[in-house]
């Protein structure tokens, strides 16, 4: 090819976290934490060097309040929320003592021990197979970049002023950090993609908030790409096309404007009932992670939040995990859920992230681990404080509290114990509390499937995780690329699982959720409607999708349709008869 051909149109496929289209020239963005040079200093310098640090954490504090007021000024304080993950982090007594303590004993530059010991954190989220605790890596990465920039800054080699974009750009990077992305001038920047990422990420709620296109996880950018080429971004699909042809660039305007009447005719749904085309209810209500996503859950009119994982409070210092913070997130939550009201999952992460200071001694497998109610029950002060805390907030809306990783009865029952102490506890300070709250069972573990009847007797509802569910039914770890095509939710064996769960639900008369990723994929809503669940819980942005994808089906129809997966032996037998209904029903939807 000579320097005058045109590049190779290059098709990269990731996840879309939020939507819309943008087509510029790109700029490629270097890697967020730069290494530091390890130098050595002398014992009279120590002290010299501990100062620096203290005056880059003030400088580095200043900087974070400063951007939380600038976007809780023009987004509001639920979005600037982010930024008090940062503060924890910035705020860590671990990790301070132990950059001083090394920097001591090794002499070696403030610099190096920092970004020695916080690497060392970094890499060791970055391992762990839970994709909640790996996202949290960029939020460390984020505050650690600020820090060493301005110790940089004080040694003279670097400038604190930005370097403008010279136009207006798309920007492609590894990843972009919480700070990078509020920080983006939107008159300059068109849209974003990155190598990694997730949609639960706070860089991808940003996006959001900010309405710029982006795609994350394409896990590499060719080398081939340099900037200043032309980079097409398609939020609504995931997919990134460098040196798009003048044919893709026709066909995604098609999509834009088709997608844009879409958008207008959804609105129309924001405060209407979920009903199927026969008349059937079904509850859609959202999944949240951040009280800053309360915002875009009640905008789009989602009747309760059907999962509010509470994880955040556990990667905190435990100060700020008191009874009174927890309370108080829970209470803001259900008022603001009202008159829906709010199903508070446990705590749900490896026991090793149950404190900040256990960051370096990660479980190498926590999916199979000490985690879940396992953990709860083995914590029980820890467990009986956040049960308080969602019992005090039950007085101020309606609360619901879920249990997850369930296997055995034992564990259900276990929970049940600890609640009712936590009750007592309560009754004897005289607090208010719901006398009456709802107890669910996360079941997303084949042997809870199995006693699906006997756990029924100890709760009020089901919730089915499927994300879980499909990766212990089909023995597959989804963040292995050797094996993540066999992760496949439309296995009939996971059809058969959600089935079984479904029906054990009713007969022993209470509901059954479904709270999982594939409650969000309208291609699936046939199979759901025709399985019978009484509630979807989904991401904030599918949920006008979802209802109208679901306003459009005939319950009738599709439980003929599960009927007939009974005899389906691929998934993509399951999927080509789900496909036949839900593109005949709301072919606009799958663009």
């Amino acid at each position: 090819m000579t320097s005058s051909d045109p590049k190779p149109e290059i098709r990269l496929q990731g996840i879309g976290v939020s939507p819309g289209i943008a087509v510029g020239p790109a700029e490629r963005l270097g890697k967020t934490l730069e290494e530091p040079e390890n130098l050595a200093i002398t014992k009279s310098e120590v002290d010299e060097e501990k100062d620096r640090f203290s005056r880059a954490l003030a400088v580095t504090r200043e900087q974070i309040v400063a951007l939380q007021d600038e976007i809780e000024a023009h987004e509001g304080d639920s979005h600037s929320a982010i930024f008090d993950t940062h503060l924890l982090i910035l705020e860590d007594s671990a990790v301070i003592n132990e950059v001083l303590r090394l920097t001591e004993i090794r002499l070696i530059s403030i610099e190096w021990a920092y970004y020695s010991v916080i690497k060392r954190y970094i890499d060791s989220l970055r391992k762990i197979a839970d994709p909640y605790l790996r996202e949290r890596a960029i939020d460390i990465e984020d505050v650690a970049k600020r820090i060493l920039r301005n110790l940089r800054i004080e040694a003279g080699e670097d400038s604190e002023s930005r370097p403008l974009l010279p136009a207006t750009r798309v920007l492609l990077a590894h990843d972009f950090t919480p700070s990078d992305t509020v920080g983006l001038d939107r008159t300059r920047v068109l849209g974003f993609a990155t190598e990694i990422g997730s949609p639960t990420s706070h860089t991808a709620i940003m996006a959001r908030s900010l309405n710029i296109p982006a795609v994350v996880a394409l896990h590499e950018v060719p080398e081939a790409f340099t900037s200043g080429d032309t980079v097409l971004i398609d939020g609504f699909h995931g997919l990134v096309v460098i040196n798009p042809t003048a044919e893709t660039i026709a066909e995604h305007e098609t999509i834009l404007e088709r997608e844009k009447s879409v958008l207008i005719d959804l609105e129309a749904l924001k405060d209407a009932e979920t009903r199927t085309a026969d008349g059937r209810k079904i509850t859609l209500s959202a999944n949240i992670e951040f009280i800053e996503e309360l915002g875009g859950v009640t905008e789009r009119g989602a009747e309760g939040i059907g999962l509010y994982r509470t994880e955040f409070f556990y990667l905190a210092k435990k100060e700020l995990r008191s009874e009174e913070n927890q309370t108080a997130n829970y209470r803001q939550v259900a008022e603001a859920t009202a008159p829906h009201g709010v199903i508070i999952r446990t705590i749900d992460v490896g026991g090793d992230k149950l404190r900040p200071e256990l960051f370096e001694n990660p479980e190498p497998n926590p999916f199979l681990g000490w985690r879940g109610i396992r953990l709860s029950l083995d914590e029980v002060e820890e467990f009986r404080l956040q049960l308080r805390a969602i019992l005090r907030a039950s007085a101020f809306g309606k609360v619901r509290i879920m249990f997850p990783f369930i296997s055995t009865l034992e564990e259900l029952q276990g929970a049940r114990v600890q609640l009712e102490i936590a009750k007592e506890e309560l009754n004897a300070k005289r607090i208010a509390y719901d006398e009456n709250i709802e107890i669910g069972a996360m079941i997303e573990i084949p042997s809870a499937v199995m006693i699906a009847d006997h756990l029924a007797h100890e709760v009020d509802f089901f919730s089915i995780g499927t994300n879980d569910l499909v990766q212990y039914t089909t023995a597959v770890d989804r963040v292995n690329d050797r094996v993540a095509h066999l992760y496949q939710p439309y296995h009939p064996a996971v059809i058969a699982m959600i089935r079984e769960t479904i029906e054990a639900a009713h007969r022993n008369g209470i509901w059954c959720g479904i709270c999982g990723e594939v409650a969000s994929d309208i291609l699936m809503a046939p199979i759901w409607v025709g399985l019978g669940v009484d509630e979807l819980s989904v991401g904030a942005p599918q949920l006008l999708r979802a209802r109208r994808a679901l306003s459009r089906l005939d319950s009738t129809v599709c439980r003929e349709m599960t009927e007939q997966l009974r005899h389906c032996g691929t998934s993509a037998a399951v999927r080509a008869r789900s496909f036949e209904i839900a593109s005949a029903a709301y072919p606009e939807l799958l663009l």
